[in-house]
């Protein structure tokens, strides 16, 4: 990130003077920006975004934030320092790195922060944007993934979900470009705004996780033989798993469909036919080269069980997706 960047940030406001005075709130936001609602406090609408697609501000430090919603999704990236927040009553730490997606009506207030904690929020105005689209648009690309969804779903009805990108440097890269380019507010801001928003959003769909307990050694088990089927769907096996992991064949293949709910082999061809799938509409390969490339060799097979998936044949897919030839 650009130094003059930061230094910015650093930067205290009027706002942030008082409130270091005084350790209370101090109101900065215009009246059009606020509708007042029992129960929440303050809701924050569209006022933000005028003709822009995306808003940032580095969110005021020396007085805790009152409980509030919004009408729009929400990032808060931890650039510098760290942050407690409660979130629809649930305690968050944020440490350097981190962020959070709140989805559209979530409720949350955040605890005073320190002189060297820069918090950025980043304000979506796309209502199609939703957490659970997020969340659905990832399914969509992976078994184990589809797994993972349910896990939490079981967990519990939570509209946030809080990253950890210490280890993912491109995703920190992106958050890093978004901001420079906001602040620096050049020529073509505004559609490399929109570019770096698509992306942002790919790479969480890409690192969406669920924690798996440590005690959950069955669980981790399943978690880790769905890895392997993402992974090496054309190649893999049951038979080839029992031996990976010292496992009985039958015992796993009992454990995998009590924890998934279905067989390894239906899973197994779903991924495959996923993937077959993916590259239908990207590639002109022959559908004889790509049954190779999944891992399938019978024909008739393919055929049924990509229709079974899709509810259309592969021919109307590759045409649907901008190829007119097998």
């Amino acid at each position: 990130m650009k130094k003059e960047i930061i230094r910015k940030l650093h930067e205290l406001t009027p706002v942030e003077e008082r409130q270091r005075k005084t350790g209370l709130f101090i109101e900065d936001m215009p009246a059009g920006a606020l509708n007042m609602q029992e129960g929440h406090g303050r809701t924050l609408n569209n006022y933000f975004f005028r003709n822009r697609e995306i808003y940032l501000s580095r969110h005021n430090r020396f007085a805790p934030y009152p409980l509030h919603r919004h009408t729009f999704l929400e990032i808060n990236y931890m650039l510098r320092g760290s942050a407690d927040q409660t979130v629809d009553g649930n305690l968050v730490h944020l440490d350097q790195g981190d962020l959070i997606l709140l989805d559209v009506g979530t409720s949350h207030s955040i605890s005073a922060l320190g002189e060297n904690d820069l918090l950025i929020n980043i304000l979506f105005r796309n209502t199609n944007i939703s957490l659970d689209l997020l969340k659905e648009l990832k399914g969509q690309g992976s078994v184990l993934f589809n797994f993972l969804l349910k896990e939490d779903e079981r967990k519990s009805t939570r509209d946030f979900v809080v990253f950890r990108t210490d280890n993912n440097f491109r995703l920190r890269e992106t958050l890093d470009d978004i901001i420079d380019e906001y602040f620096t507010n050049q020529q073509f801001s505004d559609l490399m705004l929109k570019s770096y928003l698509n992306i942002l959003l790919a790479q969480l769909i890409r690192n969406y996780n669920v924690q798996i307990p440590e005690d959950g050694a069955t669980k981790r088990l399943v978690v880790d033989m769905l890895s392997d089927i993402t992974n090496e769907y054309a190649t893999v096996s049951l038979k080839e798993l029992s031996e990976r992991y010292c496992y009985n064949r039958n015992y796993l293949s009992n454990i995998f469909k009590k924890e998934v709910g279905i067989t390894f082999s239906e899973v197994l061809n779903r991924q495959r036919i996923t993937e077959a799938h993916r590259l239908l509409v990207t590639t002109g390969l022959p559908v004889s080269d790509i049954m190779g490339e999944v891992g399938i060799t019978n024909k008739s097979f393919f055929y049924r069980k990509y229709e079974e998936m899709y509810k259309i044949t592969p021919g109307k897919s590759r045409r649907n997706g901008g190829h007119d030839f097998f």
